[in-house]
């Protein structure tokens, strides 16, 4: 028995599972226009089961040393059979009730491979084409949040660093920290509230960006992480961000982190200063005392 598992009584009276809140994961798989915005894999709750009968997402409680990431993941994978491929975080939604919370983990699959129900706590795990989601009987708590969840599947933040704006110098050593601490920032992903202002945050509470970190075409490149593009930036400086979307319709609005002050761009994509890393939450140590950045 995980430490997670046990109910906790609302302030309404209402009971949820969860003694440290839980998770679930929203995965979606993209298919063209064609199909509407792709598909999601929903899961029929068990008839039995708290809510039985309503459609929601595979998930349940969070234990004590998990984040909800983790949790989610980990649900997911016991009840849901069959390998989905490659999922790209997307980000976060929160829903709040003062001594309990649910995070809606939102992913994107490379491609709706075939899964099914691992355990009794489904009666069937299925793709659904998005707009079809709302025709279901859906869990009332999901069914709620479903249109906020809707939009935010089909966005998508990128994250572009100057490191020529951000470190002092491009010498190797210090490019590969900063690498190294903006994978940090793309596992432990950037808080709504960082965004600049008039940048969509589509509703979720944490955002899972795509990192692409510009070094000149002089310097050392170091090898891409998880989570971190390296590439030799072209010119003087970096390309202006621009929103851009993909052939099955998710758009991506781009941050530009280089030098100068914060310049909205059209559709709402930012250039942004070095400083905006320590909003984002995670300064990196090899930026502390590049162009911009305040010491701390």
């Amino acid at each position: 028995m995980s430490d997670g598992d046990g109910w906790v009584t609302l302030p309404d009276g209402s009971r949820r599972w969860g003694r440290f809140g839980s998770a679930g994961l929203l995965l979606r798989a993209p298919e063209g226009r064609s199909a509407g915005g792709g598909h999601v894999l929903m899961q029929h709750r068990a008839v039995w089961s708290h809510q039985g009968g309503t459609w929601g997402v595979p998930g349940g409680a969070r234990n004590s040393d998990e984040t909800p990431v983790q949790a989610a993941m980990r649900e997911f994978g016991e009840e849901v059979a069959g390998d989905p491929g490659s999922i790209e975080l997307i980000g976060l939604h929160r829903q709040e009730h003062t001594v309990w919370r649910y995070d809606t983990v939102l992913a994107r699959a490379a491609a709706g491979e075939r899964l099914e129900a691992a355990n009794w706590e489904s009666d069937e795990v299925r793709w659904v084409g998005v707009g079809e989601v709302a025709n279901l009987r859906l869990l009332p708590a999901f069914g709620r949040t479903w249109p906020l969840l809707r939009e935010a599947l089909g966005r998508r933040l990128a994250v572009h660093v100057d490191a020529s704006a951000v470190l002092p110098a491009e010498d190797a050593e210090s490019v590969e920290r900063l690498r190294d601490d903006l994978a940090d920032l793309a596992a432990s992903g950037v808080a709504a509230e960082a965004l600049p202002d008039g940048m969509s945050g589509s509703g979720l509470h944490l955002w899972f960006p795509r990192i692409r970190l510009l070094v000149s075409a002089c310097a050392q490149a170091p090898d891409p992480v998880p989570g971190v593009e390296v590439v030799a930036r072209s010119g003087v400086s970096a390309a202006p961000p621009t929103e851009a979307e993909s052939a099955d319709g998710v758009r991506t609005q781009t941050l530009l982190v280089t030098g100068g002050d914060e310049v909205p761009g059209a559709g709402g994509t930012h250039t942004v200063p070095p400083s905006w890393l320590a909003a984002a939450g995670a300064l990196p140590t090899a930026a502390k005392q590049g162009p911009g950045v305040p010491e701390t």
